[in-house]
């Protein structure tokens, strides 16, 4: 089994490639590249998307730079990078991310060297059964509502459309260096993360914010369904983050939460106003609380997102889900 994750946002991304291992259930997964790009810190949802795939974690792309023997790519690399966006400004507050257009450069990297090792043909078939996930936006949306001088520049119609595009060119970049298997995921509630609540007096949502977000999402629902009839052997799962998240926090008793405003680590109001630091204050109960900072979920709300990722119904998962992908 092979797997490749890539992620940029606030996970852990990591490049994954072992000769075949079955997952505890019958089901034997080959030559998986996984590419993830998020917001929310999904560090715990990649080692378990990986443990559902029978693969350990893999050592950081940039701490491999130095290394001679470029054949570490082939057991595992990990081009994760907090903040970063699909626009290369979304972190310019800290100034600290990788930005989209950077991890696939990187990604194109370990590409070329996987050529060299394995040959044309042989590097084209091991990541044409790879599976590409890639999780990003949250952070240019919320960047957009955040600043006056970016909604001077575009109307939020304007900058969803320029996301979904700039998005399809990077997509474009991969299938061209043999990525056929995609897994995306739209964005989530953002406007009812505590971050954004906590910005109103009575904590309810940022409805605008939640608005475009479903807007982006429908944006690239369509992007891929185009971009799988313009190239030939694309398959792809897109992720409906936005509706179980919605239903979680419309229905939290249903999956055992009992807080859907506060975070549970923080200061101040619904512990939003400081994020989680050495000196914020700590709920009771992390497992009731959806939220773990104020942009963060809980692993027990991360753990949802998981397996509705990868064995939910097609409400969720469009055409299909992740371990119906990995067998297509």
């Amino acid at each position: 089994m092979k797997l490749l994750h890539l992620h940029l946002p606030t996970l852990n991304q990591s490049f994954f490639f072992n000769k075949g291992m079955d997952d505890g259930r019958g089901f034997r997964v080959k030559n998986l590249l996984f590419i993830v790009f998020t917001l929310f810190h999904l560090y715990n949802i990649v080692i378990w998307a990986a443990e559902k795939l029978g693969l350990p974690s893999s050592p950081p792309y940039l701490s491999l730079l130095k290394k001679t023997d470029e054949s570490s790519y082939i057991n595992g690399v990990s081009f994760a990078s907090g903040g970063a966006g699909i626009f290369n400004g979304t972190d310019q507050t800290y100034g600290q991310s990788i930005p989209l257009l950077k991890q696939v450069d990187n990604y194109i990297v370990v590409y070329k060297s996987l050529v060299q090792q394995m040959g044309p043909s042989g590097a084209e078939k091991h990541l044409s059964k790879a599976l590409f996930t890639i999780v990003i936006g949250s952070n240019d949306m919320l960047d957009y509502f955040g600043s006056s001088d970016l909604r001077k520049k575009s109307t939020p119609q304007q900058f969803v459309d320029l996301m979904a595009n700039t998005l399809k060119g990077q997509l474009k970049r991969l299938y061209e260096t043999g990525a056929r298997k995609f897994v995306l995921t739209g964005i989530g509630v953002i406007g009812c993360i505590p971050a954004e609540r906590v910005k109103n007096k009575t904590h309810e949502c940022n409805e605008e914010c939640n608005f475009w977000s479903v807007k982006y999402n429908e944006e690239l629902k369509a992007m891929l369904k185009g971009l799988k009839s313009e190239r030939q052997g694309i398959n792809y799962s897109y992720f409906d983050t936005y509706s179980i998240m919605q239903n979680v926090i419309q229905k939290p008793s249903s999956y055992g939460f009992n807080e859907i405003e506060s975070a549970c680590c923080g200061l101040g109001d619904l512990k939003a106003k400081v994020p989680c630091v050495p000196i914020s204050k700590y709920c009771s109960n992390r497992k009731d609380h959806v939220f773990w900072d104020l942009y963060h979920p809980t692993e027990a709300t991360a753990r949802i997102f998981v397996d509705t990722l990868f064995d939910g119904p097609s409400q969720y998962c469009i055409p299909m889900n992740v371990r119906q992908l990995v067998s297509a």
